[in-house]
């Protein structure tokens, strides 16, 4: 592991909790993060899997507003998971540590695989992720922890979803934060495995085409697709934060609740 210069330990929803993470190389977390974890409903009890957890934001944002959930962060890269076991050793996350875990696993393992990497089949509640979205066309970054990050395969989000489904629990719910444009192979994957779907699409500005979408289904369930409100993060002049962005972002309130 590089010496500690070369990471920073940064504060989230308001200095509730905070991660341990690379300063330059490799992913370093932001807003997606925190839209994803907004997924998850206020009050939650559960089990959680955050697939892909990096030094685990999205887990650790659950975490801080739900006070019952217990969150696995599952993450390949060895570098990634010393920084998730990092940030729960943290004397500023120490009312969290009982309650999250890290496992470092490679989300695509497939069937005993899977399962012998510690991903038992329909075992969590809710299953959250945030997989690499940037096309292999698009400009990659030399530093290869942060390409293997951010750059997305063929068929990963196949692959992904399809993991997403083994381990949730029959009814368990599935979250996953992407580009808008992935919605349609999102929904393929999703097809057979989850149903009930709600998507907010994320845009930058009013005016603006949606950037990002978070898409949200329950595992085995049939209900119809439903478009919620968009989530708006900036108005038309300025670089502020709208209030409801600011809420969600900071785990104030879930972001199916706007």
């Amino acid at each position: 592991m590089p010496e500690t210069e070369n990471f920073t330990i940064d504060a989230f929803h308001r200095g509730r909790f905070h991660l341990f993470q690379p300063a330059v190389k490799g992913h370093r977390a932001g807003v997606d993060a925190m839209l994803l974890a907004g997924a998850v409903p206020d009050g939650f009890s559960g089990t959680v899997a955050d697939l892909g957890a990096g030094a685990g934001a999205a887990g650790f944002a659950v975490a801080a507003r739900c006070k019952e959930a217990r969150i696995l962060l599952v993450e390949r890269s060895a570098e990634m998971v010393d920084c998730a076991h990092r940030s729960i050793a943290l004397p500023e996350n120490e009312s969290y540590a009982g309650r999250v875990d890290v496992l470092q696993a490679d989300v695509e393992a497939t069937g005993r695989q899977r399962v012998a990497a510690g991903l038992s089949d329909n075992h969590f509640d809710f299953v959250i992720m945030n997989p690499p979205f940037n096309g292999p066309r698009d400009r990659a970054s030399p530093d290869s922890l942060r390409r293997d990050a951010h750059v997305m395969t063929d068929g990963l989000l196949e692959r992904w979803i399809r993991s997403a489904a083994a381990i949730a629990s029959a009814g368990g719910s599935f979250a996953i934060i992407a580009r808008a444009e992935s919605l349609e192979e999102i929904l393929a994957a999703c097809a057979g495995r989850f149903g009930g779907i709600e998507i907010c699409p994320i845009h930058p500005r009013p005016q603006s085409a949606a950037i990002r979408i978070v898409l949200r289904a329950r595992k085995g369930a049939r209900g119809m697709l439903k478009l919620m409100p968009p989530l708006i993060l900036h108005e038309e002049q300025g670089r502020d934060f709208t209030s409801q962005a600011n809420a969600v972002i900071n785990g104030e309130q879930s972001l199916f609740a706007v």
